[in-house]
């Protein structure tokens, strides 16, 4: 876990792409103490953003991440929601202040990966 959607505005490029997901792994690693081996990233890039009912020709970014209810801190997601925000400005070259980053706490029998929920994980170690 964990598993992480990202929706960009701007143009498509796998370059961004592969650096988002980079970035984005590392940080749920190192801030989130998330296994990186079964971290997944989906990368989406969006035609059309509006904000406040304009579409804005600026870039900006969704970015949602889903854990394991109860594994973080208010401390710990909030240093990875800055510091998220911080690598998307850097790979982006600038964002809107209407960038979001979710951090969506599940609990632990609501989802898994490999057949197995988190709580029977838990539970068997």
């Amino acid at each position: 876990m964990p598993y992480i959607n990202v929706r960009i505005a701007d143009k498509k490029s796998q370059e961004t792409a592969s650096a988002v997901a980079t970035l984005l792994t590392n940080l749920a690693h190192t801030e989130l103490k998330k296994n990186r081996e079964v971290a997944a990233v989906d990368v989406q890039f969006a035609e059309y953003w509006f904000v406040g009912g304009k579409n804005i020709d600026k870039k900006t970014f969704y970015i949602e991440i889903k854990v394991t209810a109860g594994t973080n801190t208010r401390d710990e997601k909030a240093k990875f929601i800055q510091q998220a925000y911080e690598g998307m400005k850097n790979i982006l070259g600038g964002v809107t202040s209407t960038s979001y980053i979710v951090v969506k706490d599940v609990a632990p029998d609501d989802w898994g990966f490999g057949g197995k929920t988190q709580g029977y994980r838990y539970i068997k170690a």
